[in-house]
């Protein structure tokens, strides 16, 4: 079955309070968003890996692959005006049947094995969304009260989300809703459920400075 990864990178480094858009904040010598693509390589060479840009990041891009002697070969889209539109845009350089994952550009650390699982579930179940335990205690708080949760009942939400591309397709055809806030709920929102898979602990989203310094941590060996 076809294998493709849809690697969405929008970021503008205002959490990070970067100049430079997070994903192309060095760690270890090179992008954060190069490392994030080497693994989907490193997991399969086979794989077609889809990159989805800001329009006036694409040129600046091509000059870091340049910079570092970036070879893995990458097809580049122009991203949209959020993230719904950009994994959207993604989509129509799909062509063929198969299974397609969505993988946040700011987490470098995510596990061959991770990625390899993900494929193998989606290819049986049409959908594979890691998750990992949470291991805080966890309230829930409104206005007047908070109260303790049950966090056994609670898991944190990883990518790469990977999915049939016929199913997937189908649900990007539904109208934007501020209730997206990844592809599982996009494909949720049509009636379809999903399937959980364990993810790697090590696969965090780097958006604070405080991530990038852990990030630089691992990269270095601590």
């Amino acid at each position: 079955m076809k294998r493709f990864a849809i690697i969405v990178a929008g970021g503008k480094g205002n959490r990070m309070k970067s100049e430079i858009p997070k994903q192309f904040i060095e760690i270890g010598g090179k992008p954060i968003l190069m490392h994030a693509i080497e693994q989907f390589y490193k997991a399969d060479s086979n794989i077609e890996i889809i990159l989805v840009l800001p329009k006036e990041q694409i040129q600046y891009w091509q000059e870091l692959q340049t910079k570092h002697g970036f070879e893995v070969p990458v097809l580049v889209s122009e991203g949209g005006t959020s993230r719904f539109y950009s994994v959207k845009n993604g989509l129509e350089k799909v062509t063929s049947t198969g299974v397609v994952a969505i993988h946040d550009g700011v987490r470098p650390f995510v596990a061959t094995s991770t990625i390899m699982k993900g494929f193998e579930v989606a290819e049986k179940e049409k959908t594979a969304i890691p998750t990992v335990n949470l291991v805080d205690s966890i309230r829930r708080v409104d206005e007047k009260v908070n109260r303790a949760l049950n966090r056994a009942d609670y898991r944190l939400v990883q990518t790469p989300q990977v999915f049939d591309i016929a199913l997937l397709k189908t649900a990007y055809q539904q109208s934007f809703s501020d209730t997206f806030t990844d592809d599982a709920s996009v494909i949720e929102a049509m009636g379809h459920s999903v399937t959980l898979f364990e993810g790697n602990s090590e696969n965090f989203k780097i958006t604070t400075p405080f991530d990038l310094k852990v990030a630089e941590m691992m990269v270095g060996g601590y």
